[in-house]
């Protein structure tokens, strides 16, 4: 995997290139947005680390240029904490945002979090439920099941996760954000809309008690 670390401190560039490289990570780096737009243009990137606060061109516009000639996943990081500052990253296309001072193995951590999103499978299939990123589409037994947009990422949530148990917190998280808010019973009653959705495969979606759900195909 190759990562591009643009920051105008070459201390941060250069802690962030040493853990980088302990992960197996190529890395370049880039002082400020002239330079990452041209490094982007001659190069391949799997991630960037995109500063905020920088010389001649800052990581907002940065951004938007990059997004003009590739689409790459941008992990942004600032000083800033307002939230006012996330959203317009969010906006623009990031996938990520991390204030500083942060914690290298956090951000290896997030690294590898956004890389794993943007790799994810185009079609996703448990048995005979099939469902398709590209499309949008879900089919069961071959027949497609029109589903509401909350169904699909949920459906999208187990099928990647089958087995696993997981608690409404990290339901909430994944499909909604950390600032959704809502309670048990609004989560139980998305997932029993889903599980009407699914027909005689239902049952496949199993209620792990005081914890959350937990998809097992069970196959009809």
């Amino acid at each position: 995997m190759r990562i591009l670390v643009v920051d105008d401190e070459e201390l941060i560039r250069e802690v962030i290139k040493d853990y980088s490289l302990n992960e197996g990570y190529e890395v370049d780096e880039a002082s400020n947005g002239e330079e990452a737009i041209e490094c982007v243009s001659n190069n391949k990137y799997d991630v960037i680390i995109m500063d905020i606060m920088m010389p001649h061109m800052d990581g907002y516009q940065a951004v938007r240029e990059i997004k003009k000639i590739k689409d790459i996943p941008v992990i942004m990081l600032s000083a800033r904490t307002e939230e006012y500052d996330k959203l317009q990253g969010f906006d623009i296309g990031i996938d990520d945002y991390i204030t500083k001072p942060f914690s290298p193995k956090e951000l290896i951590a997030r690294i590898k979090a956004v890389t794993k999103r943007n790799k994810d499978e185009d079609i996703l299939s448990v048995g005979n439920i099939v469902l398709d990123t590209l499309s949008y589409t879900v089919k069961i037994d071959n027949n497609i099941v029109e589903m509401t947009h909350t169904q699909f990422e949920l459906l999208k949530l187990f099928l990647t996760n089958p087995g696993i148990a997981l608690s409404r917190e990290r339901i909430i998280e994944s499909i909604w954000g950390y600032e959704y808010e809502a309670d048990d019973r609004t989560i139980d009653a998305h997932i029993k809309l889903l599980r009407n959705k699914l027909g005689i495969y239902k049952d496949s979606i199993k209620t792990i008690r005081r914890v959350g759900y937990k998809f097992d195909y069970e196959e009809k």
